[in-house]
């Protein structure tokens, strides 16, 4: 079988990705949209600390990743992958049972453990050492799946809470970690070795120098950084800045739901064009329609519903970009341990972007946040103009 072609577990390992990554993404990143108010309103702890819990989840999750992109080198992803269902569900179950403040906190530095080493980065490094330079298919397939995530989680911890309050919902995604992630990681998650890993001997010509391999990555993380402080703080706060154009609540939330399919649709585009282009330009067409959007924001009430499509669909292609370039300019030589490196830094900006735009917010308004965020992706697009000029110039 040529390394071109798929192996025969492929799409039973994206499939089953796939699922783990909507229950992993909403019962970690997602799940206080639906948890913090009833949370507040049950314990009378300060909002403020119930939502810094997730960033504290978030900074936990940087320090680990390194590592985890290390694990994953050293012995593939399975067993990586199944401990963050495991970190997962601890977690959960320590939120549920903490009546002070400190054990809520703790619970969310070892859901962050498992979030660094089960969430996007970890799935993509294991598909990376899995399918060497074809990762880029599945890395997109399983996009498609986790862009469901809130789609399905949202609506889900909204019936947990009802029917269970919200500690037995935290108890609910721990069961599904359990009972269903953690079964999936270790029975359909090949073991050990690279399936397809030998490719790397073909793409030896492509091979950096060591200065040129170490510019480039702190071109490549840059790159990918600067991203994340766009698309996280954006995520975070964008139904209050589509409101500073004077849009009610109401209609910033519908505004809002464009985001999702937005993201979706973006991804089965860049699906069917992938095979003509270097990932490099899906890097670049993200940043820039997220700056795009942010720009718009600007521009008053009759353009956030463009603004938030722009957005949407760079955010989602953005994923794609953080999994597929890496690959693509490193090859697939300890391609998990160079994702790791990358996370830390993506996952830390994640972390503290959202407070600090808030901040900005409190401070000079939500029109400087926009302006600063529109600058910030056009730093990042140029950054990225400069790495495709690196990564497509002739290596002769």
């Amino acid at each position: 079988m040529s390394a071109a072609e798929p192996t025969p577990r492929e799409g039973f390992v994206v499939v089953a990705l796939g699922l783990t990554q909507i229950l992993a993404w909403g019962s970690s990143y997602y799940l206080l949209a639906v948890l913090a108010s009833p949370i507040h309103r049950d314990t009378g702890w300060p909002m403020q600390w119930i939502i810094g819990g997730l960033s504290i989840g978030l900074v936990a999750a940087a320090l680990c990743s390194p590592r985890v992109g290390a694990l994953i080198d050293a012995r593939g992803g399975r067993s990586v992958l199944a401990l963050s269902s495991a970190l997962i569900a601890s977690g959960l179950s320590i939120l549920a049972i903490s009546h002070h403040l400190a054990a809520y906190i703790a619970g969310w530095i070892v859901i962050g453990l498992g979030m660094g080493a089960g969430l996007y980065d970890a799935a993509f490094a294991t598909l990376g050492r899995l399918y060497g330079r074809d990762a880029r298919r599945s890395i997109t397939n399983l996009t498609l799946f986790g862009g469901f995530a809130s789609t399905v989680c949202w609506p889900l911890s909204a019936i947990l809470v009802e029917t269970f309050g919200w500690r037995g919902a935290c108890l609910c995604y721990a069961c599904l970690q359990i009972g269903v992630c953690l079964p999936l990681h270790l029975f359909i998650i090949p073991r050990g070795a690279a399936l397809n890993v030998v490719d790397n001997a073909l793409s030896c010509g492509q091979e950096m120098s060591a200065s040129a391999g170490r510019a480039t990555f702190i071109l490549v993380t840059a790159v990918i950084t600067v991203s994340a402080v766009v698309a996280s703080t954006l995520s975070v706060h964008l139904i209050d800045l589509v409101q500073a154009n004077g849009v009610d609540l109401g209609t910033a939330v519908a505004l809002g739901a464009l985001v999702g399919p937005a993201q979706v649709g973006a991804r089965i585009i860049e699906r069917a064009l992938a095979r003509y282009f270097h990932p490099v330009w899906t890097m670049i067409a993200s940043v820039a329609l997220m700056g795009a959007g942010c720009a718009l924001l600007m521009g008053g009430e009759a353009l956030p519903a463009l603004a938030l499509v722009l957005f949407g669909a760079g955010a989602g292609i953005g994923s794609i970009a953080r999994g597929a370039v890496p690959m693509a300019v490193f090859g697939p030589r300890a391609y998990a341990s160079v994702m790791g490196k990358i996370a830390f830094f993506a996952l830390l900006a994640q972390a503290l972007a959202p407070s600090v735009a808030a901040l900005v917010i409190i401070d000079a308004g939500a029109s400087v946040l926009l302006a600063g965020l529109t600058a910030v992706a056009a730093l990042a697009c140029a950054l990225a103009c400069v790495l495709a000029w690196l990564a497509l110039r002739d290596p002769g």
